[in-house]
Order: structure tokens, then sequence, then C-alpha cells
């Protein structure tokens, strides 16, 4: 059975288990549960808070991977001919 049957199955179990199977499924997995919640601190929340809304004002712009790879290698470039 492939990962993802397994997790529909398990999905459809959770939805309609008593509280009790749902409790105790719970408590073998709490510890991984808590550990893969990230923790973001005050700065990074800000900082992800203020670019948000810059985007949603339309103050900024998203690039496409292929915009941001031509960009760094127009820096590369221009970095390699000052070493030179």
């Amino acid at each position: 059975m492939n990962t993802n049957t397994i997790r529909q199955k398990l999905h459809s179990f959770l939805e309609v288990a008593d509280d009790k199977k749902i409790k105790a499924i719970y408590s073998m997995i709490e510890a991984e549960i808590e550990d893969s919640s990230e923790d973001y601190s005050a700065e990074l929340k800000a900082e992800l808070d203020k670019r948000n809304d810059n985007y949603k004002l339309n103050r900024s712009k998203i690039i496409t991977p292929q915009e941001s790879k031509k960009r760094i290698q127009t820096i590369l470039s221009k970095a390699r001919v000052n070493e030179l």
C-alpha cells in the first residue's frame, strides 16, 4: 500500500474514530507533532508581515525563478570582472 493510500485511510479513520482512540493515537505521536511545529521569532514574524503587506499593496514585485537566476548571473559576472 502506498503512502498516499495510507494517508487517506488514516484521515478517513480519524474522522469517525471515537475520542478514546483519537487520544491514544495522539499520545503515541504527540512528541513528533510538537517537534514539527515551527516557532518563529517575533522579528521574523514582523518581517514576514511587512513583506506580505507590501505585496498586497503592490509595493513589491514577485519575480520568477528564471528572473532570479538571471539576476544572480549578472551579479556574479560583474563580480568576476571586478576581480580582474
